[in-house]
C-alpha cells in the first residue's frame, strides 16, 4: 500500500468548531454493564470500544481519559468500555451499548470485531468512527498519518545505521512489524518500507508481525539465532514490541543496534535516553482524542465533519500529525503531560535525564 494510493487527497483540512448542544451528562468509566444516568437522551450518548491494555498502555491510561474528558465537557454522556483483548467480549459490549442506545459509535478495532459491530450500528442508522485503526463499514476514520508513522520509523532505522557507521545496502536488518489484523500494522510496514529500502536495505528477517511484547521477543530471538547472532537494525513497529527486542539485544551484549518504534511510553523513553532505542514516533493522544471527539460531537448534533482525506476503500480519513522524538525530545513528552518525570527517570535513568534535561 502506497501513501499515495492511500489517501485521496493528503492534507487534513480539520473539524469544525460548532457549537455544542446541551445534554443531560454522564460519564461511564467502563464497568461491563454500561450504566448511564436513568432518562439520559440515547440520540446524545457516544458509544465507544477499546481494544485491550497488553497491546498499549495508551488505550486506558490517556484515550479512555482524554474522549470521557472530551465528550462530557462537550455536553453528551460517554459510555467508554475495554474488550480486554477478547473479541467474544467486543461482541458482548458492543450488545450491551446497542440495547440501551447510540447517537454515535467510536470503535478501535480488535482482530476485526469491529467490522460486525459497525454492521448492527449502521442497521440501526447509527453512525460509526474507526478510532485509530481502520476497518471495513466505518463512516469516518479518525487517526495519525499512519504511512508518515511508518516512514518516521523506517528513517529511525537509517539515523541509527548512520550513527554506528552502517551502510544500508549490507546492514543486517530485521522486521518486527504489527498484527497483521490490525489494518494500520500494513500501513506502518508500508511507510517504513519505502524509506528503508530506498536506501537499499533488505530484511535478513521478517517473523509474522504482533502486538504482544512477548511474544515480539521470542520472535526476534529466534530470527538473531538464525541471523548467527548478527544485526545491525531492527525496524519494530511499537515500542512494547521494541521493548522485547531490546531484552535480547541486552541478554546478547549487542549495542550499538538501530531500533525504532511508535507510542512514546515510558520503556521507550527510557530506552532512548539509555541508548538502547533510537528514537520513536511520539503521537500525542490528546490531538487524536480531540479530532475524535469533535468528529463525533459533529456527527451527534445531526452536522457532516469536514475532511480532504480518504482510505482506499473510500472512508473519509481526519488525519492527525505524528512526532519523531529522540533523546533530545523526550523532555517534551514529559512536558505534555503524555508521561510523568517520576516514572521516566528512575534511578538507573536519572543520569540520562538530567544529561537531556528532561525536568518535572
Amino acid at each position: 500500500m502506497k501513501k499515495s494510493s492511500l489517501l485521496a487527497v493528503a492534507a487534513l483540512t480539520g473539524v469544525a468548531a460548532m457549537a455544542l448542544a446541551g445534554c443531560s451528562s454522564s460519564s461511564n468509566s467502563g464497568d461491563d454493564n454500561g450504566s448511564t444516568d436513568a432518562g439520559a437522551d440515547t440520540a446524545g450518548r457516544a458509544c465507544v470500544i477499546l481494544p485491550d491494555a497488553a497491546s498499549s498502555p495508551r488505550w486506558e491510561n490517556f484515550d479512555h481519559k482524554y474522549l470521557e474528558e472530551g465528550l462530557k465537557d462537550a455536553g453528551f454522556d460517554a459510555d467508554i468500555q475495554n474488550a480486554q483483548g477478547d473479541v467474544n467480549k467486543y461482541s458482548t459490549i458492543a450488545d450491551q451499548q446497542l440495547t440501551k442506545g447510540c447517537g454515535v459509535m467510536l470503535l478501535v478495532d480488535y482482530q476485526g470485531a469491529a467490522e460486525a459491530v459497525a454492521e448492527k450500528a449502521k442497521a440501526e442508522g447509527i453512525p460509526v468512527i474507526a478510532y485509530d485503526r481502520p476497518f471495513t463499514g466505518a463512516d469516518y476514520y479518525v487517526s495519525f498519518d499512519n504511512v508518515k508513522v511508518g516512514e518516521m520509523e523506517g528513517q529511525t532505522v537509517l539515523d541509527g545505521l548512520k550513527t554506528a557507521g552502517k551502510d544500508p545496502a549490507t546492514a543486517v536488518v530485521v522486521y518486527m512489524g504489527g498484527d497483521p489484523t490490525d489494518g494500520n500494522a500494513a500501513m506502518f510496514h508500508d511507510g517504513a518500507v519505502s524509506v528503508m529500502e530506498a536506501a537499499g536495505i533488505k530484511p535478513a528477517a521478517e517473523p509474522t508481525g504482533v502486538w504482544d511484547q512477548a511474544k515480539s521477543q521470542t520472535n526476534f530471538e529466534q530470527a538473531l539465532t538464525s541471523l548467527g547472532g548478527k544485526v545491525d537494525g531492527v525496524w519494530v513497529a511499537n515500542d512494547t514490541n521494541a521493548a522485547g527486542v531490546i531484552k535480547v539485544l541486552q541478554d546478547n551484549n549487542l549495542t550499538g543496534v538501530a531500533v525504532s518504534g511508535q507510542d512514546a511510553n515510558v520503556a521507550g523513553l527510557q530506552n532512548i535516553l539509555l541508548g538502547w532505542q533510537t528514537a520513536t514516533v511520539y503521537k500525542p493522544v490528546k490531538d487524536e482524542a480531540t479530532a475524535a471527539v469533535e468528529t463525533a460531537v459533529s456527527l451527534l448534533n445531526g452536522d457532516k465533519p469536514s475532511t480532504s482525506a480518504k482510505l482506499d476503500d473510500g472512508t473519509p480519513y481526519i488525519q492527525v500529525t505524528p512526532q519523531l522524538v529522540g533523546p533530545d525530545q523526550v523532555k517534551d513528552v514529559v512536558a505534555a503531560g503524555d508521561a510523568s518525570y517520576d516514572d521516566v527517570c528512575t534511578a538507573d535513568v536519572m543520569a540520562a535525564c538530567d544529561q537531556y534535561g528532561v525536568t518535572k
